[in-house]
């Protein structure tokens, strides 16, 4: 079953424009960025397209990137007094502390669920969001599976390994520096991926009636690719395409968390 992520989204935009309607006040959304790249200007433009059609109103504020770390810090902080839900958006020119300036995001404003499993309440990352979504859509049960994670990055891998664990999976992460890689990921129920290296997993590498959740994102001869060949599909019971699958949900289940966090 390849997920049409589009129409999933599709939906969920639907019951989000009518849950606003219902609203006193106009949702809001703040989103910090600096020196942001192509790919990430075109991705703020979709955060901002998409709110405006559900009623969200979104403020990007890009920062000078002459601004150190404590400055930077307090443009957030100062956020916090005139919306709903706060997104540093990554990555951050290197000379910035990317972990000093997240957790000054308040957990009742971290739509990004960048504090998500650090032991406080907060909402999911939206990535790991639209796995449950899709999971709940689809039955796919975690309970009692054994879950491959590919990369252990702070978005897709470290959020997702935690959510995985909490509906009752065996969990093995795996890096670039971890051995014996293809005998682990023949062995899984579920693949989550999220290494960013185009079409790393083969079919032939992958059982008959795997789970494949595909949140890696990355550049091939100009198109956009994700970890697993789309051939994978084919042995798969649950496969989500890149583009088309994971990455349409992400963005809908942003502003899902956006609405939860209005006051």
């Amino acid at each position: 079953m390849i997920v049409d992520g589009r129409k999933l989204a599709q939906r969920i935009y639907a019951e989000l424009q009518n849950e606003v309607s219902h609203l006193t006040q106009v949702p809001h959304l703040t989103v910090f960025t600096c020196a942001p790249n192509f790919a990430t200007k075109k991705y703020l433009r979709l955060k901002q397209r998409k709110a405006r059609e559900v009623g969200v109103g979104v403020t990007i504020i890009e920062l000078p990137d002459d601004l150190d770390t404590q400055q930077v810090q307090q443009s957030v902080e100062r956020a916090c007094m005139q919306t709903d839900g706060i997104i540093v958006q990554l990555p951050l020119p290197a000379h910035l502390d990317t972990d000093r300036i997240l957790a000054t995001i308040p957990p009742d404003y971290d739509v990004d669920g960048v504090h998500y499993g650090a032991g406080v309440q907060t909402l999911l990352p939206p990535v790991v969001a639209a796995i449950a979504e899709i999971a709940g859509e689809y039955d796919v049960s975690f309970t009692g599976k054994q879950v491959v994670v590919l990369g252990y990055g702070r978005l897709v891998g470290k959020p997702a390994s935690v959510w995985a664990k909490q509906q009752g999976a065996q969990v093995t992460v795996l890096t670039k520096d971890s051995a014996d890689t293809a005998t682990v990921i023949k062995q899984a129920d579920i693949l989550i991926l999220g290494a960013g290296q185009a079409h790393l997993v083969k079919p032939d590498m992958v059982r008959d009636g795997v789970v494949i959740f595909d949140a890696g994102t990355s550049e091939e001869g100009g198109e956009l690719a994700g970890d697993a060949d789309p051939a994978c599909a084919d042995k798969a019971s649950v496969y989500t395409p890149v583009p088309g699958g994971i990455g349409p949900l992400t963005v809908a289940m942003l502003l899902r968390n956006v609405l939860s966090c209005v006051r």
